[in-house]
């Protein structure tokens, strides 16, 4: 993990929006605006719970809002009902990209599942490049705007379908034409990233970097699965790494709980990611969701990432689904400032963290670092 450059943080009294971040984790089918949604709706003849903007903005939020994953995954049908054109993928992706650099997002990693969006006789290949003209519009209208940022896609397999080769293959033929990495997704429970050893392999074969998402809906042999069989370079979530870790407190001559001192263990697999830096792709908001941190209590100030983040887990935020969870990167940086007293220091080692663990080739993220730690040096 990169060290800030920046000796001291100043009070955070001005709008976190105007910080550079770095955008990881963030799912294209869980990124549109609702007037979109409801526009795109009515073209292909696709029936919404509202044709409200607001109305079904909230829809989607409390759908979400459910503590079930499950549930969670059900608000997609909508948008992926609306992204089965050319049409209808190049403005999401375009709209998308301008939505993360009106957050201040400088770089950004666009996972989606390019095998839901056939349904009205596209192919895989032309799915992936009518999304790749979108961000690429994206991003010529946020550089219009005096702006810049950069983009790449995750080509996602889904974990319960039996497409793993083939999407693997789909990547790899796109690693020049916009496709930077790999990831699985949807139903985490069950289906173990082993499903797809063979596609894995082949991604391993051609230099391919995956992110494997991993330690959500399920726990630590999902984890050591997307390790071993995934050979994954980050975690998509990876929260529950968690529970590899053993807090005992010795409260005998304790006065407060603030006095009392806490025995940290970790096991192999925690011990593992830690020290090799794997990237968590944390995504506070949503976890607390989807339940995947129920485990650990059940607010926010439950969630272990402050925990991983004081013992030196290569931690880095996101937000996930910026509809379903009704947030964006500066909302969740707030949450952190808010909930666990972060400062400035602590948002910049986040976000060079997920610099680092970008999938952007070397001569490019060392430009991205330096560029982030001159926007915050600037602050002073």
């Amino acid at each position: 993990m990169t060290e800030p450059i920046v000796d001291a943080a100043p009070a955070i009294d001005f709008d976190l929006k105007n910080l550079p971040k770095v955008s990881l984790h963030d799912h294209l089918d869980g990124g549109l605006r609702p007037a979109t949604i409801i526009e795109l709706a009515e073209g292909v003849g696709h029936t919404l719970p509202s044709t409200d903007p607001v109305a079904l903005g909230e829809w989607f939020r409390e759908s979400a809002d459910s503590g079930s994953l499950v549930r969670y995954l059900e608000t997609f049908d909508h948008t992926v009902a609306v992204m089965q054109t050319k049409e209808g993928l190049f403005r999401v992706a375009k709209e998308f990209v301008e939505d993360l650099a009106d957050d201040g997002v400088v770089y950004g990693e666009v996972r989606w599942a390019p095998e839901q969006h056939l349904q009205n006789g596209l192919t895989l290949d032309e799915a992936v490049e009518a999304v790749q003209e979108g961000l690429e519009a994206g991003v010529d209208a946020v550089a219009e705007t005096g702006r810049e940022i950069q983009v790449g896609q995750l080509i996602t397999a889904m974990r319960h379908a039996d497409r793993g080769q083939e999407i693997a293959e789909l990547a790899v033929r796109h690693r020049n034409k916009g496709a930077v990495g790999f990831d699985i997704a949807g139903a985490e429970d069950g289906f173990l990233p082993a499903r797809f050893k063979d596609a894995f392999t082949y991604l391993a074969e051609h230099n391919f970097p995956a992110t494997v998402h991993a330690g959500e809906a399920a726990g630590l042999e999902s984890i050591q699965s997307a390790l071993v069989d995934g050979r994954a370079l980050r975690l998509g979530h990876g929260v529950r790494i968690a529970e590899d870790i053993m807090v005992e407190f010795d409260d005998e001559d304790a006065e407060s709980d603030e006095d009392s001192i806490g025995l940290v263990t970790l096991g192999d697999l925690s011990s593992w990611i830690r020290d090799r830096g794997i990237a968590l792709e944390i995504c506070p908001s949503s976890n607390l969701q989807t339940g995947a941190i129920a485990g650990f209590g059940e607010g926010i100030e439950s969630h272990p990432l402050d925990m991983l983040y004081q013992l030196g887990f290569n931690v880095t935020i996101n937000t996930d689904n910026r509809l379903m969870s009704g947030v964006t990167l500066t909302d969740e940086f707030e949450l952190l400032v808010e909930t666990f007293d972060y400062d400035l220091d602590d948002l910049l080692e986040l976000t060079l963290n997920a610099a680092e663990a970008s999938f952007l080739p070397l001569e490019e993220k060392e430009a991205l670092v330096e560029y982030i730690n001159d926007a915050y040096a600037n602050l002073g």
